[in-house]
């Protein structure tokens, strides 16, 4: 069989440099997992080498020292969930009412709305903790919730695949008399599921890595998150990497979970998510 060249090598380059990005990337995830099974002197011995002479799980014991990593893990998950589901719940409608309703003023409405992405998020920080403190939702969950739940990129993210939704069948669910929530939950939702998946891989990776809004927010160790107990192994004068990176490694694994179940609409959303405007 007679091979051509004309496809061979530019096949042959593209899998090269997509092979040397995946283990590029791959690469500092294998080194944190390593490094939470090595012991001080190993983490930074030199040469460094990937694979640790003896795998120990005390690193993982050593975290108690230094914050109740059980709490923090648990109030992660709490405020990440909570986040997460609202937040889909929210921009789903705002999409919803972008995409398929018609009324005046509906683009130059979403263009303000889309504005608001081009405001850093350190420049709200300070008059949203006033307001909060104001409402008395400064250090409660509530406080650590509210901020997220609203996203213009998740509204625009679910606005574009819902414009792809044929509008026949719709118009069919309203002839038959179904009414707008029974079209959003039974048309729109169940086709809007890759983008919804996505969507929700943003918002819990966003939530759940949080760090400037819930050190500013929460006052009591009760409430502190994971990012705010990791920050306590970094010391001023010297860290211990290992502690560090078996930290780093508990608080990967729920991000990991979620996308392994959330794979396939995930790369299925981010195909789908640009196609009309």
């Amino acid at each position: 069989m007679k091979i051509n060249k004309n496809i061979l090598v530019p096949n042959l380059l593209t899998y090269t440099i997509l092979t040397v990005a995946a283990v590029t990337l791959v690469f500092p995830f294998l080194w944190m997992i390593s490094g939470a099974f090595k012991d001080a002197l190993e983490v930074v011995k030199m040469p460094p080498q990937l694979l640790p002479n003896r795998f120990t799980f005390e690193n993982f014991i050593e975290i108690k020292k230094y914050f109740p990593i059980e709490k923090f893990f648990i109030n992660s998950v709490i405020v990440s969930t909570i986040t997460t589901i609202l937040q889909l719940l929210f921009c789903s409608m705002a999409a919803f009412v972008f995409a398929k309703f018609q009324f005046r003023g509906r683009e130059v409405l979403f263009m303000l709305y889309l504005i608001t992405l081009m405001i850093p998020k350190q420049v709200t920080l300070v008059p949203l903790f006033i307001v909060f403190s104001k409402l008395r939702l400064a250090d409660t969950f509530l406080g650590l919730i509210l901020p997220d739940i609203f996203s213009a990129f998740g509204t625009f993210l679910l606005r574009q695949h819902m414009l792809t939704i044929p509008d026949s069948f719709l118009e069919a669910a309203y002839i038959d008399g179904a009414s707008y929530l029974k079209v959003f939950t039974k048309i729109i939702l169940p086709l809007s599921k890759p983008a919804m998946a996505t969507l929700g891989i943003f918002a819990f990776m966003y939530s759940w890595n949080s760090f400037l809004w819930p050190l500013i927010i929460v006052n009591s160790k009760e409430l502190m998150t994971l990012p705010l107990g990791l920050s306590k192994l970094t010391g001023r004068w010297a860290t211990e990497w290992n502690i560090l990176m078996a930290g780093n490694t508990v608080s990967f694994i729920p991000i990991f979970i979620v996308y392994i179940f959330a794979q396939k609409y995930f790369i299925k959303g981010l195909t789908l998510g640009g196609n009309k405007g």
